[in-house]
C-alpha cells in the first residue's frame, strides 16, 4: 500500500496498521480474461435488467421543459402517466440495447480497473485513492468511447415510443438518416460521464472497503460489499447527475425538435444554466439516484460474489 515500505508479507500488522498485501502479478491467461470481464459484464447486466424502468423514467424527467423554466413533474406521477397513456411495457422500452450495452459496457468499465490500478502501481509503485481515481477514470472513458452508439440506440428508443423496429433497425435508420457521426451524438460528455461515474464509484467503493475492514468488524462478505457499495452510489450520483443529463439532452437533439441547439457538452450545460437555472443541470436528479444507488449495490455484491465463485479476488 501507499507510503508503506515494510517488505510485502499478506498479512495484517499487529498494530493495526494498513493492510500490507503481497505483490500479486493481474492474470493474463484467456481464462482469466475471460473471468475478470464476464463476471464484471454480468452483474452490470443483472443491475441493469432490474432498474431498467428506472432508467427510462430518468430520461423522460430529463427532457422536460427543455430551454424552460417551470413546474416539473415528479418522478411518482410521471410514472403513472406513463403506464397510464402507454402501457407498462413502455418502462422497458430500449431493453435489449441496454442490456447489450451493460455487458459490453459494463464489462469494459470493471474489467479494465484492476488491470488499470496494477499497471498504475507497477509505474508509481503506489496504490492511493488518486491511482484508483486516474485508473477508474480511464476505464470508464474507454468503455465508454467503445461502445457510445449503443448507449444513443437506448435513449432514441425509451423516448420514441411510435417505433416498432427493433434494436438493428433503429440503429440502420439513425446512420442512415442522420449519418454514422450520429451514433457518437454526446460521446464528449458521455466519456466524461462515465470517467466521473467509474472514478466515484470503484474509488470510494476501494477505499469505503478498506476503511471499514480497519475500522470496524466488517470482512470481507455481504455486509461489508452493501455498505462500500451504498456509500459509492451516493457519492456518483452527485458527482454525475448534471453530465447525464447534458448527454441525454445532446443524444436526443432531434427527438426534441431542438436541433442544432447544442453544439457540445459545455455549450449545452451553458444553454441549459441560462435558460432553466441551475436546477435543469439536476432534472432527474432523483431518478438517476434511485436507479443508481440500487444499481451499484447490485452490481457491487453481485460482482464481488461472482469472482468468488471464480476464484478471482475481491475488488
Amino acid at each position: 500500500m501507499a507510503g508503506d515500505s515494510t517488505p510485502a508479507t499478506g498479512k495484517t500488522h499487529p498494530s493495526g496498521s494498513m493492510e500490507v498485501k503481497e505483490r500479486q502479478k493481474w492474470g493474463v491467461s484467456a481464462s482469466d480474461v475471460v473471468s475478470h470481464f464476464g463476471t464484471s459484464g454480468m452483474s452490470v447486466a443483472a443491475a441493469t435488467a432490474i432498474t431498467h424502468p428506472l432508467d427510462v423514467l430518468k430520461v423522460r424527467l430529463q427532457m422536460q421543459l427543455v430551454g424552460q423554466r417551470g413546474p416539473l413533474v415528479g418522478m411518482g406521477r410521471l410514472s403513472l402517466q406513463v403506464v397510464e397513456s402507454e402501457g407498462l411495457k413502455s418502462l422497458y422500452l430500449g431493453l435489449a440495447p441496454s442490456l447489450m450495452r451493460s455487458v459490453l459496457y459494463g464489462g469494459l468499465r470493471l474489467g479494465l480497473y484492476e488491470p488499470s490500478k496494477y499497471l498504475c502501481e507497477l509505474a508509481f509503485e503506489s496504490t492511493n485513492i488518486l491511482v484508483k481515481i486516474a485508473s477508474g477514470a480511464f476505464s470508464g472513458a474507454v468503455a465508454t468511447a467503445l461502445t457510445n452508439p449503443v448507449e444513443v440506440l437506448k435513449v432514441r428508443m425509451q423516448m420514441n415510443t411510435r417505433s416498432s423496429l427493433g434494436p438493428i433497425h433503429e440503429m440502420r435508420r439513425i446512420a442512415s438518416e442522420e449519418g454514422v457521426r450520429a451514433l457518437w451524438k454526446g460521446v464528449g460528455p458521455a466519456m466524461a460521464r462515465a470517467a466521473t461515474l467509474t472514478a466515484s464509484q470503484l474509488a470510494t467503493y476501494d477505499e469505503s472497503k478498506q476503511a471499514l475492514i480497519k475500522y470496524t468488524p466488517l470482512e470481507e462478505g455481504f455486509h461489508l460489499h452493501f455498505i462500500s457499495s451504498t456509500i459509492a452510489g451516493s457519492v456518483s450520483t452527485v458527482m454525475t447527475a448534471p453530465m447525464d443529463m447534458v448527454k441525454t439532452r445532446l443524444m436526443l437533439q432531434r427527438e426534441s425538435n431542438c436541433a442544432g441547439l447544442y453544439r457540445n457538452g459545455l455549450h449545452c450545460a451553458y444553454q441549459v444554466l441560462r435558460s432553466e437555472g441551475p436546477s435543469g443541470l439536476y432534472k432527474g436528479g432523483f431518478a438517476i439516484f434511485a436507479r443508481l444507488a440500487p444499481q451499484t449495490m447490485i452490481t457491487f455484491v453481485l460482482c464481488e460474489k461472482l469472482r468468488g465463485l471464480a476464484g478471482l479476488k475481491a475488488i
